[in-house]
């Protein structure tokens, strides 16, 4: 995280994609583009307008803010009040494409607000870790499955500490136990059916796996342990692309959904 004397702090990650502008463009600059890799969003495409990103249910979970420069295919930038829950502060995200040799672009993002205390910083470094996996399905999603068209669903369970046994009653139920970066994998008995390749394995202190599947549909899955409010909590997420994307995403999720309830029913805090 940076400071400088105004009390302006910002933290920023970036990452190296395929594609060319227009295409890095359309993928981190437009509601189903921020889909296919992201969360749920919608943007309009202009300075002033509005861009909603869903992180789950209902709009409490919402991310909201107003774009304050639109300048395709090489930056923009928003700003959202309170992003961070009550009483945090204005944050401004920009938003920049820079083109590489080679039909790479890098995608760099900038978080940054002004603050007289420290309050804020660890959950703004902890949003870092969070955008260094979302751009690897990003840069997955744009070698792979660039421009297609995606049917994504999100899935959340949780478990209680510590985190590794429940890790371990995720994935091992799943066929995932030990699973490494290259090898092919598909689904246990009684598990949703998916069949893919291991593209990621976290580490022990960093559980996190991500797949490029071929059934129910070519794809990518995304699942972790996140530690929070004394529970594990186990985020899935599934973005199918092509044709047949929707249609299988509409048969897995409810099999996934019943899947985790049974399993690891989320409970309210409290």
């Amino acid at each position: 995280m940076r400071k400088d004397a105004s009390g302006r702090r910002s933290v920023e990650a970036e990452v190296e994609v395929p594609g060319s502008p227009e295409e890095v463009w359309r993928a981190i600059a437009t509601g189903p583009g921020i889909s296919s890799w992201f969360v749920p969003s919608e943007l309009e495409e202009r300075e002033g307008g509005t861009t909603v990103s869903h992180f789950g249910p209902g709009n409490s979970m919402d991310s909201v803010a107003t774009i304050t420069a639109w300048e395709p295919p090489r930056r923009f930038s928003a700003e959202a009040p309170e992003d961070m829950g009550p009483g945090s502060p204005k944050v401004a995200t920009e938003w920049i494409v820079e083109a590489r040799s080679g039909g790479t672009c890098v995608v760099r993002v900038v978080h940054s607000w002004f603050a007289s205390t420290d309050d804020w910083d660890n959950q703004f470094e902890g949003h870092m870790h969070g955008w260094a996996a979302f751009f690897r399905i990003l840069r997955l999603y744009l070698a792979h499955f660039r421009g297609q068209p995606c049917a994504a669903f999100q899935l959340m369970g949780a478990g209680s500490e510590p985190k590794a046994a429940t890790w371990g009653a995720l994935i091992g139920p799943l066929g995932l136990a030990g699973a490494a970066e290259g090898q092919r994998v598909s689904a246990a008995a009684g598990a949703p059916p998916f069949a893919g390749v291991v593209e990621r394995a976290g580490s022990s202190e960093h559980p996190e796996l991500l797949l490029r599947l071929e059934e129910p549909a070519p794809g990518i899955a995304h699942l972790f342990a996140l530690p929070m409010a004394g529970q594990i909590f186990l985020p899935i997420r599934l973005y199918l692309y092509g044709d047949r994307a929707p249609a299988a995403a509409a048969r897995a999720e409810p099999a996934w959904q019943a899947w985790m309830a049974e399993r690891f029913p989320v409970r309210a805090p409290g």
